[in-house]
């Protein structure tokens, strides 16, 4: 991340995490998701954002966070990866924020293993953990899914 950058804060189960907004396209409101046979299990299924056909990650299981049915009042976050657009399931969208590299607590300094994480940020309200999207997916899980979306 650069010196200053922008993060979008959103929730899950009323802890707040954030994307960088630079890897963040839209928020939208919440769709119906078309399911998607035998894609990997953290992918929710589909949508289709101004036709492009979108997969949707299932945050909730990456986190092992209690799962719950998507409601109309869920906000999809539309975010590229390196290799592809995602929709992200989040429960209510927080803030857009600034944040100063010095407040940015690398996430192997405090939490060994998590490798879904960039980092956390400090802020006056408490932490922010920061997704990093380039991680989000497993490789196995980008070459599967890569697969199922072909022969679709």
């Amino acid at each position: 991340m650069k010196k200053s950058d922008f993060l979008v804060v959103f929730s899950l189960e009323n802890q707040r995490y954030a994307l960088p907004l630079s890897a963040s396209e839209r928020v939208v409101r919440m769709v119906a998701v078309t399911p998607l046979p035998n894609a990997p299990d953290i992918i929710m299924g589909l949508v289709n954002f101004h036709g492009k056909v979108i997969p949707v990650v299932n945050m909730r299981r990456r986190f092992g966070l209690p799962e719950r049915e998507p409601s109309l009042s869920d906000s999809l976050i539309i975010a590229h990866t390196t290799r592809r657009p995602v929709a992200l399931v989040a429960d209510a969208i927080l803030d857009v924020i600034a944040f100063a590299a010095q407040n940015l607590i690398a996430a192997e300094d405090i939490l060994t293993g998590v490798e879904y994480v960039e980092g956390v940020v400090k802020t006056a309200d408490g932490l922010i953990f920061i997704h990093d999207l380039n991680r989000f997916l497993s490789l196995e899980e980008e070459d599967a899914l890569d697969l199922v979306l072909d022969a679709a």
